[in-house]
């Protein structure tokens, strides 16, 4: 629809992509012709100081079109009110920024508004510091076009010497007169000051052709109707009130009636044609895909913001799939608890969950059931194996409006809904079966026994609902790792590339639950952070803590907190389930103090993650730091150090950094997380763990960190590792030598090998144990 570009007391009538056009031109503008440009700015009380420092910043903005040098583009300053004053002549300053400068040093000096007698002035001293006429001149006039004297005869006799003039409004101009002091055509030379891109982009687009070079390849300069307005002071007839007038009669007066006249301001509008140059943005050939938007950066770059399930490259592909082989089946709430609004967004929640990851050649098979006092199955199971058939089918759906009956559904589902046709005659395909509940009305019946009846039936049952399902959905899903609940309605689409991870972990523990792991957070409680967002913070690493198990096997985890000083919540052998690190994370308290991320990094490099503290050799070591941005000055070289000894580090940090500071903690894009909100942190959780849980398969060096205490030195062998000690003695030097006392029996001779397997690591930790103590 067509918009208007306001521009304080000038509007375009464009629509919104022409806006964007315009205002693109703008940082393409550059006049490198021979040209005098002389600024005749208007300074007296009638403007007043404010616009005065408006009628300046225009004046500097339009130098950024102009190329100023000694051979090109020359520019010189008049302030007017009274008498004219020469600010500055054309040849005083020959650089684009000594002439800005100077601009923005000139002081408003008051006085009447005497613009005839400023161009009488011009007519007897021409340009001063010109090229005498053998370039072409250019006059802007910057004023509210309200002269003491008029202005017709000396602005005739100006434009009959060949100078181009440029009328521009300022305040609320009089635009009658400054039609008078415009050159031919008006419309072209006559701007207001108010919006110093759009007066830039008309002063250029008058001057293209004629005076300065073409235009950048693409742009051109267009018509585009416009109107100019301005407030001026009118007289009414208010109304007649009764008045006494004189008589021929002695002592007699006389009644009548006589007019009440007001003044009041009234907005004036003057129709005209504005001429712009328009620009190409990037976005013009549609380059996102899959309903993206296309968001210009700059001239020649662009970004797209692409829908949930899109963003798999630079232009929305779909990025989602559901490449994991499963019998999928969606269980839709159609009660009248949810309401018809209710079903229809679930439709449209299928439609949109199905273009993002129903490929062609998906695995998956997909059914639709649909429930209330009864349950239907619309969509049998690997019925339809295309995305538009799918879709098809879904638009079909009807709203029935029973009761809610979720227990009975589930019963019904886990009997009847995975009723496939057999792969052979004496066989049934043997896809991991997964259902889908999608509900937002308490149930009326039991679901208590749901749990274990759909484990019973080997099924993998995933609730989504509101935030107002939570309780009931985690009782039905028996598991709160198995429910997806969305804040507000359009949250529930944000959680498809969840729901996607969740349905393809149906056969793959979540976390790195078959792999060993030490990982320490590290987490900003700074006043930078508040005390608020501390707690999502803190949140966020106890729900990222459910995704592994926690034993001296297989994950250990350690927490550290920090503010100028860092200080260990609990190390990584500190805890050995699960329960006892929630509750330990439960009470961790918020610093509050200033920031030094790089404090923290180093604490974890000397005194976590290390041997002493119950750090495993041949197990991966994961640092997550958890920062708002603030203090990392000090971050980078910690960082490298962790990293220079096989730990990894990954940056998570909420809000506005500068990305190189960032890349130099991380040390990879692939370590980096760029997040906007804290709220938002929640949706990266599962992003996060998967990153680290891909490190924690990758290969390691025994000797990286050093399992050898007390400056002993790690040497590599063939799926081993020994320990050279010196003053000391054991498999990681950690008994110390008296000279006259007989060795102690060490758990291994000096300088044996230390032969690692994933089964070692248990008595390697509890041997570890017996030796601190």
């Amino acid at each position: 629809p067509p918009v208007l570009l306001v521009l304080g007391v000038l509007e375009i009538h464009v629509d919104q992509e022409m806006i964007g056009k315009i205002s693109a031109a703008v940082k393409l503008m550059q006049c490198s012709a021979s040209l005098d440009v002389l600024f005749l700015l208007d300074g007296s009380y009638s403007i007043g100081k404010g616009s005065f420092e408006r009628s300046k910043h225009f004046a500097g903005k339009l130098c950024d079109a102009l190329d100023i040098h000694p051979d090109r583009v020359r520019v010189g300053m008049i302030q007017f009110s009274s008498t004219p004053h020469l600010e500055f002549p054309l040849d005083s300053y020959l650089t684009k920024q000594e002439v800005k400068e100077r601009i923005q040093r000139t002081l408003f000096r008051g006085g009447s508004t005497e613009t005839g007698r400023a161009l009488k002035y011009i007519l007897r001293k021409g340009f001063p510091g010109g090229r005498n006429s053998s370039v072409p001149e250019v006059l802007i006039v910057i004023s509210d076009g309200k002269s003491q004297g008029s202005t017709a005869m000396p602005a005739m006799q100006v434009k009959e010497r060949r100078i181009t003039v440029f009328a521009v409004g300022i305040k609320f101009p009089r635009w009658e007169e400054l039609y008078v002091l415009a050159s031919e055509p008006p419309e072209q030379h006559l701007l207001f000051a108010g919006d110093a891109d759009d007066a830039a982009n008309g002063l250029y687009s008058a001057l293209t052709g004629s005076v300065c070079s073409t235009t950048a390849p693409g742009c051109k300069v267009e018509s585009h109707p416009c109107e100019r307005r301005t407030l001026e002071t009118v007289k009414e007839l208010a109304g007649n009130y009764v008045c006494w007038k004189g008589s021929k009669q002695p002592n007699a007066v006389q009644a009548s009636l006589c007019p009440f006249i007001r003044w009041k301001r009234v907005l004036v509008k003057y129709p005209s044609r504005c001429f712009r140059t328009v620009c190409p943005d990037p976005c013009d050939s549609q380059p996102c895909q899959n309903g993206g938007t296309c968001v210009p950066e700059g001239l020649d770059r662009y970004r797209c913001v692409c829908l949930v399930g899109y963003g798999g490259d630079f232009h929305c592909a779909a990025k989602l799939s559901l490449e994991c082989g499963v019998d999928l089946l969606f269980l839709l709430d159609s009660s009248a608890g949810v309401t018809l609004e209710g079903f229809l967004r679930y439709k449209a929640f299928l439609k949109r969950f199905f273009q993002a990851v129903m490929g062609q050649d998906s695995p998956t098979n997909v059914g639709v059931a649909q429930y209330d006092d009864d349950v239907r199955i619309p969509i049998e199971l690997g019925q339809h194996k295309d995305t538009l058939s799918l879709m098809k089918r879904v638009d079909a759906l009807n709203f029935s409006g029973g009761r809610t009956l979720t227990g009975k559904a589930l019963q019904y589902i886990a009997d009847h809904g995975f009723r496939s046709t057999p792969v052979f005659a004496d066989m049934w395909d043997d896809l991991p079966r997964v259902v889908v509940l999608l509900t937002d009305s308490k149930s009326q019946d039991s679901v208590a026994e749901a749990p274990q009846y759909v484990k019973d039936r080997n099924l993998f049952l995933i609730g989504v609902g509101s935030s107002f399902m939570r309780a009931e959905l985690t009782k039905v899903a028996g598991n709160p790792q198995q429910t997806i609940v969305y804040s507000d309605p359009q949250d529930l689409f944000n959680r498809i590339p969840e729901l996607q991870r969740r349905i393809c972990s149906v056969d793959n523990a979540e976390g790195c639950q078959a792999q060993s792991l030490d990982l320490a957070f590290a987490v900003d409680a700074s006043s930078g952070v508040g005390p608020e967002n501390f707690l999502r913070l803190r949140h966020f690493v106890r729900s990222s803590c459910l995704h592994f198990t926690i034993n001296r096997d297989v994950t250990q985890i350690a927490l550290v907190v920090y503010g100028s000083k860092a200080h260990t919540a609990f190390a990584l052998a500190t805890h050995t389930s699960n329960s006892a690190v929630l509750q330990a994370i439960d009470q961790v308290p918020f610093l509050g103090d200033s920031a030094s991320a790089g404090s923290a990094l180093l604490h974890i490099y000397g005194d976590v993650m290390t041997v002493q503290k119950g750090a495993r050799p041949g197990v991966n070591k994961v640092v997550v730091l958890l920062t708002n941005g603030g203090g990392l000055e000090d971050a980078a070289a910690p960082a490298q150090q962790l990293r220079h000894n096989g730990i990894l580090v990954f940056v998570v940090v909420v809000g506005d950094t500068q990305r190189d500071t960032l890349l130099g903690i991380a040390g990879s894009p692939s370590y980096l997380v760029h997040i906007s909100s804290y709220e938002d942190l929640q949706y990266y959780q599962g992003f996060i763990i998967e990153r680290i849980c891909e490190e924690a398969k990758s290969p390691v060096n025994l000797c990286k960190p050093n399992p050898c205490m007390n400056q002993g030195v790690c040497i590599l062998g063939p799926g081993s590792y020994r320990c050279e000690c010196h003053g000391w003695e054991g498999p990681h030097c950690e008994s110390r030598v008296f000279r006259g006392d007989s060795p102690r029996s060490p758990v291994l001779p000096p300088h044996s090998h230390v032969q690692w397997s994933p089964r070692g690591l248990q008595h390697f930790s509890r041997a570890f144990q017996h030796i601190k103590r």
